[in-house]
């Protein structure tokens, strides 16, 4: 998670300094060691903000690398805020912190779970009303041949069945349980909305909303509006509401000239490409710019 970054460049290294300076605890220790905290939501998400903030400043201090437009896919919005000079590095780590925690809280072990549908040309609203007598949601709009759903887990095979023999009966088609602690972007996510809007609101002075308007919202699919009230309204939906990343991409793409992905994977750039919209991934250092800046 960064760890190339982190031992080649100082502006990398730094962000991973500041973020353990604001959390109290030693970021670098829990990307790069054997600590199953990691697979904890609450210190996953401050690690990944951590690295993708690392390797975004790290490829300003080689390139004077300079986007116009960010875009980010759930908590990755957080980072998108960050890059934009939306939202304090700082701040933004206490709050993905805090959203990480009431997450895991807010339903017990085992109780959510989340799965992929994946085929060609999915409709969110048909997969709404095929699962509307069920405790689950759509969750992800992730591209035209991917949409995430997430609920009651004991309800998951129903809906599977449901999907796989009526609404895409005839076509290639598959129903992918996804490895997740909890029903992330769904109703049960609903009880931490007001807590969570209290942990925004201590900063919301800090918040930059002129730089938010080149940072799209998970939950209209457009570009965040210069209001901080409207942004934290949005954060505090997207925790139980669809993100609706198919739209963000759209309006990346009817902007941006380049995209780039940013991080330890890249899963964005195969959205991207369902679309025809080239995006190229970030993912390593290459060997021949590691040297310190």
């Amino acid at each position: 998670m960064g760890k190339d970054f982190h031992d080649n460049i100082r502006a990398s290294r730094d962000a991973f300094d500041e973020a353990s300076q604001a959390l109290g605890w030693d970021v670098a220790a829990l990307c790069f060691g054997d600590d199953e905290k990691i697979n904890l939501t609450q210190y996953a998400q401050p690690c990944i903000l951590t690295t993708e903030i690392a390797m975004f400043r790290g490829l300003q201090s080689l390139y004077g690398f300079t986007p116009g437009y960010f875009g980010g896919h759930s908590l990755g919005e957080y980072t998108a805020l960050v890059a934009a000079g939306a939202l304090p590095f700082s701040d933004a780590l206490i709050a993905v912190e805090t959203r990480g925690r009431l997450m895991q809280e807010a339903t017990p072990p085992g109780v959510g779970a989340m799965a992929a549908v994946i085929a060609e040309d999915l409709d969110p609203d048909i997969i709404r009303e095929n699962l509307e007598d069920l405790p689950i949601d759509v969750a992800n709009i992730n591209s035209a041949d991917q949409i995430v759903i997430s609920g009651q887990a004991d309800c998951m095979a129903v809906a599977e069945e449901r999907l796989i023999q009526k609404l895409l009966s005839g076509r290639t088609a598959r129903f992918v349980m996804l490895n997740v602690s909890a029903p992330f972007h769904s109703r049960f996510m609903r009880t931490i909305r007001e807590t969570f809007r209290e942990i925004l609101t201590a900063f919301a002075s800090k918040i930059n909303p002129e730089n938010a308007c080149r940072v799209t919202s998970n939950v209209t699919g457009g570009f965040h509006e210069g209001d901080t009230a409207g942004i934290i309204d949005l954060l505090v939906s997207q925790i139980s509401g669809s993100v609706n990343w198919r739209a963000n991409m759209q309006a990346l793409a009817d902007r941006a000239e380049l995209i780039y992905e940013i991080g330890p994977n890249r899963p964005l750039r195969n959205f991207f490409q369902t679309m025809g919209v080239a995006c190229r991934s970030i993912t390593t250092l290459p060997a021949a710019n590691r040297i310190f800046a």
